[in-house]
């Protein structure tokens, strides 16, 4: 059993003459065993199935429900109750928008008695520009997006931030998954029709310089090997789209996968010809005046630079503020995108190498998919085929290829449920975890692919599901706890923790203070002196100083790998280095610490406070369900009122505001 793209095999064919010196013959056969692993074999055309009786068929309202009510069935599970109003639109809220509800958007839902209110407020928040931010942050995710390069001098990638905003854009126009995917993976060998798409095509390729990558010192050129960069490329291709570790087949045969050493140096190959390109934004009679404006500053630095050397402490102390005022002088580099393109003349011979090091080559290969999808003796393309990451593409997005559907269909299960279908949603292969619905995956899989790969319709069935909209919260008599303690059968809601960005957003929302600004250059936030000061060029955090910057979404703050905001870092933001297929939730000291004595807390309490006070009066009453509504969406019960009141009396409303935001109210969803 094994699949291909049909087109690609007939390519790998016609050129078998060419360049056919490396079949699987060379290296041994893969056994049916291997290609047997339930990933890599077909999607299962799967029909819904009927529920047992043993479930109460009212319960069911989508084709996810029937699949779940199920494996209820099987482990004698009785499914929560359905969450509260109240709950559930805070939930919905997040998921889709990582913000609250306003309280406009609370009276608009209690107002909305139409039967189907939930479906439409469902297609409002998928069609809000909110969606986009906030599902962009899953895939930076996974991608390790970051604007700097890591290592001891983390240069900016000055344009990165177009990246982002491109895959914010695309999620907010719903552009299918395969033509999203393609343009990361080959954008700059698609051909445009207008400069607007030909410009896009080349931010989306900057999708392969999103890696660490090290440089030395003023120098452009990469310190590392060559190696390192494509071992970067060819690693992130295999975790984002293909949910597999190949990265593990570069020293030595994979030890879990049917992923030879060799396998991953021909996927590798596709590759081979990338190079950084840096398209810059500018006319030629700009980059002229930049040119001469910046060669200018620079001589009369060398010359202040010569001075110092013979002067007096005194006048050292005055030529280094005029050093200093010439230095801000200096014009910041042109607009740019930061792309990618093919090189053919600087293309790099893939060799195996030996324990991948990059100075013991072994045999030359050329272009391959991973062979386990492929027939035995299956030919590789000659390392010089024109469009190699189109080929590559197309192969990968194939609507019958049986990893990437399944991939990014469990990677939106896994964020709406708190856990895949896969639990290891980065690595689909033998030592990763087995499906907990099988056959429910392959049936969102395919109703992804038949529906054109739009995810919005995808959030839709998830969002709708009665497995969504029950309760976290199950009663003492009830076993599900015992019997299904990890939530994997589904039988209630899992509550989570707000992430890093949904925290700091929910807090500038609730206050009044969040500037919704969207796309543009990213803010640099204000951060301890010391901590800038650990930076090789401390220079390089220079705050931003616009109005409003500093409240604007997380997902446009400097995603910078070398210093990460203290507020952030706390609350389990993923370091950059590597791909974060899931975040991690821990609980520790010093989360309590920057949620009653940070500086971002303390800002906005007293900016809520002040809203309380404009939006509710004088009357103590009124500011505590004011603040309950805003902050948890949600008005106080009788017992909540009484202490509240009571807190009021003795503290401030500052106070009571750090109060509320630490409420487990305000940082789970429920």
């Amino acid at each position: 059993m094994y699949f291909i793209w049909p087109r690609l095999l007939l390519v790998l064919v016609l050129l078998a003459g060419v360049y056919s010196g490396n079949s699987l013959a060379d290296e041994g056969r893969y056994t049916d065993e291997e290609r047997a692993h339930w990933s890599f074999r077909p999607r299962m055309q799967v029909d819904v199935p009927v529920v047992d009786r043993s479930i109460e068929q009212s319960w069911v309202r989508t084709p996810i429900d029937a699949f779940v009510a199920n494996r209820f069935a099987a482990r004698k599970l009785v499914p929560a109750p359905a969450a509260s109003s109240a709950v559930l639109t805070r939930r919905l809220f997040f998921q889709l928008t990582g913000l609250p509800p306003s309280q406009d958007d609370l009276r608009r839902v209690q107002g909305d008695l139409t039967p189907d209110c939930y479906d439409r407020l469902t297609d409002r928040l998928l069609a809000s520009p909110r969606y986009g931010e906030r599902w962009a942050q899953h895939w930076l995710d996974v991608i390790r997006f970051a604007e700097t390069e890591g290592f001891e001098y983390d240069r900016y990638r000055s344009g990165a931030w177009r990246f982002r905003d491109y895959v914010i854009r695309s999620f907010n126009e719903d552009k299918p998954f395969d033509v999203f995917s393609l343009e990361q993976l080959a954008g700059d060998e698609l051909s445009a029709e207008n400069d607007r798409d030909r410009r896009r095509y080349q931010v989306a390729a900057g999708f392969h310089r999103l890696g660490p990558i090290r440089r030395n010192a003023g120098n452009p050129e990469v310190a590392f090997s060559r190696n390192e960069v494509l071992t970067e490329m060819t690693d992130i291709i295999g975790a984002s789209f293909l949910g597999l570790t190949v990265g593990c087949a570069r020293c030595h045969d994979h030890m879990f996968d049917p992923i030879r050493q060799r396998d991953y140096y021909q996927l590798q190959a596709f590759l081979a010809a990338t190079h950084e390109h840096d398209v810059v934004l500018a006319t030629q009679e700009e980059r002229g005046n930049h040119q001469r404006l910046t060669t200018e500053i620079q001589e009369q630095i060398a010359l202040l630079n010569k001075q110092l050397a013979d002067a007096d402490v005194e006048k050292k102390k005055d030529l280094q503020g005029v050093l200093e005022r010439l230095k801000e002088r200096l014009p910041g580099p042109l607009p740019l995108i930061s792309s990618m393109h093919n090189d053919m003349e600087k293309r790099s011979p893939i060799h195996v190498l030996d324990r991948g090091l990059e100075d013991k080559p072994g045999e030359a290969v050329g272009m391959r998919v991973l062979a386990v999808f492929l027939p035995d003796q299956a030919p590789s393309l000659a390392p010089d085929t024109r469009q190699p990451k189109t080929q590559l593409a197309h192969w990968i997005i194939d609507p019958d290829h049986p990893l990437t559907a399944r991939v990014i269909t469990n990677r939106l299960w896994q964020y709406h449920f708190g856990q895949g279908l896969v639990r290891t949603a980065n690595d689909f292969g033998a030592n990763g975890d087995k499906p907990s619905h099988p056959q429910l995956l392959d049936f969102l899989a395919n109703e992804l692919v038949r529906r054109g790969w739009e995810l919005k319709q995808l959030h839709r069935m998830l969002v709708s599901s009665r497995v969504f909209r029950q309760s976290s919260r199950v009663s003492e008599t009830q076993e599900s706890r015992r019997l299904d303690p990890a939530n994997r059968w589904l039988a209630r809601y899992s509550r989570r923790r707000l992430q890093a960005e949904e925290l700091r957003d929910a807090m500038l929302s609730v206050s009044g203070q969040l500037h919704h600004v969207g796309g543009g250059p990213s803010v640099i936030a204000e951060v301890d002196q010391e901590l800038v000061e650990l930076l090789y060029k401390p220079t390089q955090w220079a705050v931003s100083k616009h109005p409003g910057d500093q409240a604007r979404r997380s997902i446009y703050l400097i995603a910078k790998r070398n210093l990460r905001l203290p507020f952030m870092e706390v609350f389990d933001q993923p370091d950059l280095q590597t791909t974060c297929a899931r975040r991690e939730a821990s609980t520790h000291a010093p989360q309590v610490l920057e949620m009653l004595n940070g500086r971002l807390t303390n800002t906005l309490a007293e900016a809520f406070a002040l809203r309380i006070i404009a939006e509710s009066g004088s009357s103590r009453a009124q500011q505590v369900r004011c603040a309950f509504l805003l902050a948890l969406g949600r008005a106080p019960d009788t017992d909540e009122q009484r202490a509240a009141e009571r807190f009021l009396g003795q503290g401030s409303l500052k106070e009571f505001a750090i109060a509320l935001f630490n409420l487990n109210g305000f940082i789970y969803v429920d």
